[in-house]
């Protein structure tokens, strides 16, 4: 009967530490006084587990319970570095970021000035480099400045990213851009969806101030894309060059000028093979790596934004709820396990 209770009370002991954390919140203004002044969100595991409130959440989307400004859990934790896609904002990868926080990471997002939803500064958005230089100021500030700095393992740290976000942890990994290869591509095989931005983005021709080297940050230790766009502008030798692991997620569901083996195969097909993982999920769209859409949605979109229903539109074997619990379990894999 001893032999028994024991084992009971450890096997509920075991299941207490299994148990997800507590999600502390915070969002802070760096950088304020420079000419790109960033808006950082923070997730972190917490010892405080009230008052929750609901973050990224509006009519249309689902947002997730944190607490707000929480105390952090004591220990280091690895670190996740977040960055959204073209005119996204924090807010789309806020699921991603709150199961990673639950299982014990720090993580923290941000806003890009001129790609962002909240600033479409055409100055800000042709420069196409400091998206990465966001990435590497995020990391500067976390791991030397923040309140978060005793609880941040500095050895390890992933940078991922959605879309235009995909693209910009690649350059942070090493990968370099090469405007002369993306003319060809485009003028051999023009994309709408692509190709049409490069202009917006400063990819058409050279911008001042644009840097002719690697944009590489040594501080991160591996990457994950999200089905990315603008693939075939980086160079196919620094692709091949490439050390960093690499997390390659696709959506085989094409939104229209954007199919996933120009993009997220384009990658796979240089990155070499003991390098990166290249999962493709079949009934999985391009936004399908957002945050859950609300019943009525897309109508509710499309009444406001004619066009952007599209947001909300996965593939037709799984909800987007199961799609993100398959993408969450590759992610965390492939983290653990490089």
């Amino acid at each position: 009967m001893k032999r028994f209770t024991c084992f009971v009370l450890l096997v509920i002991s075991w299941a207490a530490n299994a148990s997800a954390y507590s999600v502390g919140f915070d969002q802070v203004q760096l950088y304020t006084d420079s000419d790109r002044p960033l808006k950082a969100s923070v997730w972190y595991p917490s010892q405080t587990t009230f008052p929750t409130d609901k973050i990224a959440e509006n009519v249309a989307f689902f947002g997730s319970s944190v607490e707000r400004v929480g105390t952090p859990m004591l220990g280091q934790f690895p670190l996740v570095v977040i960055s959204h896609g073209y005119r996204g904002n924090w807010r789309n990868q806020s699921w991603l970021a709150t199961k990673l926080a639950q299982d014990g990471y720090v993580v923290a997002s941000l806003d890009h000035p001129g790609t962002t939803s909240f600033n479409h500064s055409a100055q800000a958005a042709a420069q196409w480099w400091r998206r990465a230089g966001d990435l590497s100021r995020l990391l500067d500030w976390l791991l030397n400045e923040s309140y978060l700095l005793p609880n941040i393992d500095a050895n390890d740290v992933t940078a991922i990213g959605h879309s235009l976000g995909g693209w910009t942890v690649m350059l942070l990994a090493g990968a370099q851009f090469d405007r002369e290869q993306l003319k060809q591509e485009c003028a051999f095989q023009d994309s709408p969806r692509v190709c049409g931005l490069t202009p917006e983005l400063g990819l058409d021709k050279p911008q001042v101030g644009e840097p002719s080297g690697s944009l590489k940050d040594d501080r991160i230790k591996r990457v994950v894309s999200l089905d990315l766009g603008l693939a075939r502008s980086l160079s196919r030798q620094s692709l091949q060059d490439l050390t960093s692991p690499t997390l390659i997620l696709a959506a085989d569901v094409d939104i229209g000028d954007l199919p996933q083996a120009e993009e997220s195969g384009f990658l796979a097909q240089y990155i070499p093979q003991n390098n990166r993982e290249y999962i493709v999920y079949q009934d999985a769209a391009h936004f399908s790596f957002m945050q859950l859409c609300k019943p009525g949605a897309i109508e509710l979109i499309e009444e406001e934004n004619p066009g952007d229903g599209i947001v909300c539109k996965d593939g037709n074997d799984r909800s987007r709820d199961e799609l993100h619990q398959a993408m969450y379990q590759d992610i965390i894999r492939f983290i653990q396990a490089s």
